[in-house]
């Protein structure tokens, strides 16, 4: 496994990231230990997490997953560098209480201590902000979370599906107060979806933080879709983000052109898509989630595969990426 720092930090973090949104819903308890005992003998270190996972009913069982493993002792929670998230409405009812969700300090405070209950740990390595909070002022937020990391329960905050601009404001709001400001960015970026090109990962690089990508393969898009769909007919159809997309003929035909691209240089789909990730700017490392230690293993592959600068030069012939702004849309 190869490690970088996270962003402007002095943390060192894998190349892989572990998600672990499937964990609970899609995969038990015990698979997704096996799991996370796998990610951390190959080196995975760095483990993604939210509040919100297990969703509905079940939210916050995803964290518990967490924390019944990091029970089992062997320095498992040592040897992970631990995020999670803060945002989402975590009432068990339908009509949710006041104060149950996005950043005000209030919510922070008691979201923070919530998942440090569920985790099983004292303290978080990285707090998110799983979306932007427009009602509450950065000052506020700033202010709960300096307190957490003088309490020694959270070491870092960073971001989550923010605009370049949500970055700057962010930061700079940060240091009128002499915080440290947010250190991460958690983003929607793939060979399918590079928008993040135009704003978010350079102001991500100007203000120091690491871009974590999320949906690194656009939800299967990039695994081999249209090859599963012809080996396996319906029942191994693409779903979900990856179905809304080939709807589109354009990018259908893009698809096509990636995967006989990757065929003719005996690779696989969805390795390249992640080694891809790997050789972008800014970029920390890519968000896996896998629901079985099969497509854990597909996924360590990736930081094995070294892509060549034509290979690359390739790769951007079918997937054009936008370029950052204002030339993306102006002179």
């Amino acid at each position: 496994m190869e490690y970088t720092q996270l962003g402007r930090t002095g943390l060192k973090v894998s190349r892989l990231v572990l998600g672990t949104m499937n964990f609970g819903p899609q995969t038990d308890e015990a698979d997704s230990h096996s799991i996370m005992d796998s990610a951390l003998a190959a080196g995975v270190n760095f483990f993604d997490t939210a509040n919100v996972y297990g969703w509905g009913e079940n939210k916050g069982r995803t964290e518990e997953i967490i924390g019944s493993w990091f029970a089992k002792g062997g320095d498992r929670r040592e040897k992970t560098v631990l995020a999670t998230k803060v945002y989402g409405n975590m009432s068990a009812t339908d009509t949710p209480w006041p104060n149950e969700d996005k950043l005000s300090a209030l919510n922070i405070r008691r979201a923070c201590d919530a998942s440090l209950k569920r985790l099983g740990t004292d303290y978080i390595d990285l707090y998110q902000f799983h979306h932007i909070d427009r009602d509450t002022p950065w000052e506020e937020i700033w202010q709960a979370i300096d307190v957490l990391v003088q309490q020694g329960k959270i070491l870092y905050a960073g971001s989550s599906n923010f605009s370049g601009w949500g970055i700057a404001r962010a930061n700079e709001a940060a240091a009128r107060r002499n915080s440290y400001g947010l250190v991460s960015e958690q983003c929607l970026y793939n060979l399918a979806e590079r928008r993040a090109e135009m704003e978010v990962i350079p102001a991500a690089e100007v203000y120091g933080l690491g871009v974590i990508p999320w949906s690194p393969l656009h939800g299967g898009l990039l695994g081999g879709a249209l090859r599963k769909e012809r080996e396996g007919g319906a029942a191994r159809s693409a779903s979900g983000r990856s179905a809304d997309a080939l709807k589109n003929t354009a990018l259908r035909e893009q698809v096509q052109a990636y995967e006989d691209l990757v065929d003719k240089h005996g690779h696989q789909p969805g390795d390249v898509a992640l080694s891809w990730l790997l050789t972008r700017p800014g970029v920390t490392g890519p968000i896996v989630g896998p629901r079985t230690q099969e497509q854990l293993d597909s996924a360590l592959r990736a930081v094995e595969l070294k892509l060549s600068e034509e290979f690359l030069a390739s790769l951007d012939e079918i997937f054009p990426g936008t370029g950052p702004s204002p030339e993306a849309f102006a002179w």
